[in-house]
């Protein structure tokens, strides 16, 4: 999946968290961040903290993978 905005790592997020079946809460409390930045982050908003969604995406097992387009 190519993540171009908030809206996109929102969607990744959720969908991985359903597909573990986990809670948003189960999800919050293994990554060390709040239900309420949890439920923000998975609908898109734009001013997450990037070190939180870093421990969303590093708890769920997801490589966030940075590099040139076209290479």
């Amino acid at each position: 999946m190519i993540v171009r905005n908030a809206r996109d790592i929102g969607s990744l997020v959720s969908t991985e968290r359903k597909r573990q079946g986990l809670t948003q809460a189960d999800l919050a409390g293994l990554s060390g961040v709040g239900v309420t930045f949890l439920s923000q982050l998975e609908n898109g908003k734009g001013t997450a903290e990037i070190d939180k969604v870093l421990a969303v995406v590093a708890t769920l097992g997801i490589d966030l993978v940075a590099r040139k387009r076209g290479e």
